[in-house]
């Protein structure tokens, strides 16, 4: 299990150089406007996300867990405490497919505990990049 860390940027070029000499990591997924690095000490996911006119650099924590019972485990605690928002199954988001289950807590920040079951799906040329998916409000994806 690691904590995930998305962040809003307004150069993803200039982000990716600089939290590459921060953590002495190279990206494990680079895309348009999207970089994500997985961090094994300290355990951390931290994703990139090109937002340049964003009001938030914060634009959603996770917990990125390797098991999808771990999934549903922490969906029925969640759930169980009121507190679930959303369940999504087998989506494709953020240039992988993920089971994740949401929660917002009360004053907006947004959590997701997610598993990724294909880290590079079929057809991925046919979903919009990361930037384009991520300025919308929806909560898809890393909205």
């Amino acid at each position: 299990m690691r904590l995930q860390l998305a962040l809003n940027v307004r150069d993803i070029d200039e982000a990716v150089d600089y939290y590459g000499k921060l953590f002495g990591a190279t990206p494990h997924k680079r895309r348009p406007g999207y970089a994500n690095f997985a961090i094994d000490e300290p355990p951390l996911k931290l994703v990139l996300i090109e937002k340049a006119g964003a009001e938030e650099r914060l634009n959603h924590m996770g917990v990125e867990v390797f098991d999808g019972a771990q999934v549903r485990e922490a969906g029925d605690r969640l759930e169980e405490a009121d507190i679930l928002t959303a369940v999504e199954e087998e989506t494709v988001c953020c240039h992988a497919t993920q089971t994740k289950v949401w929660s917002h807590e009360p004053q907006g920040l947004r959590w997701e505990w997610y598993v990724v079951t294909d880290d590079a799906p079929d057809g991925e040329a046919l979903i919009a990049p990361a930037a384009e998916v991520c300025a919308t409000d929806s909560e898809d994806c890393c909205a």
